[in-house]
């Protein structure tokens, strides 16, 4: 198990993570520590345990949000493809049903050549 010194708030804490996600976590103590600065900024020397408190309900707020928005993206993504799929199968049959047109008109166009050039139907065989 890698460990890592970040440091919040101006202070250091030793933490244990995953072999290769040492980055991942101080990155993470970063963005947290900008939050606290933020609140400090904010609201002055209120204490640690309150700052660090309310860092934490802005943190979650903001999972929040984004789990909110994640769930409206993927009925949104749904939405999508059951609308693709709807299209696919409704031109599907549109090509089948201009395929069909097609031959019988095909058909048609041979039988009046057949008449044009004076043979009958049964010659074409």
């Amino acid at each position: 198990m890698a460990q890592v010194t970040v440091t919040i708030d101006g202070k250091a804490y030793r933490m244990a993570c995953e072999e290769g996600q040492e980055d991942h976590l101080t990155d993470l103590a970063n963005r947290f520590d900008r939050y606290v600065g933020h609140l400090k900024g904010q609201f002055g020397e209120i204490g640690d345990l309150r700052i660090t408190v309310m860092a934490g309900i802005m943190v979650m707020d903001e999972i929040s949000e984004l789990s909110r928005r994640v769930t409206e993206l993927e009925a949104e993504l749904e939405t999508l493809r059951s609308n693709r799929d709807t299209v696919a199968a409704a031109t599907a049959r549109t090509e089948e049903s201009l395929a069909e047109v097609l031959g019988e008109v095909t058909s048609r166009i041979r039988g009046i050549t057949d008449k044009l050039n004076g043979r009958a139907p049964a010659e074409l065989n």
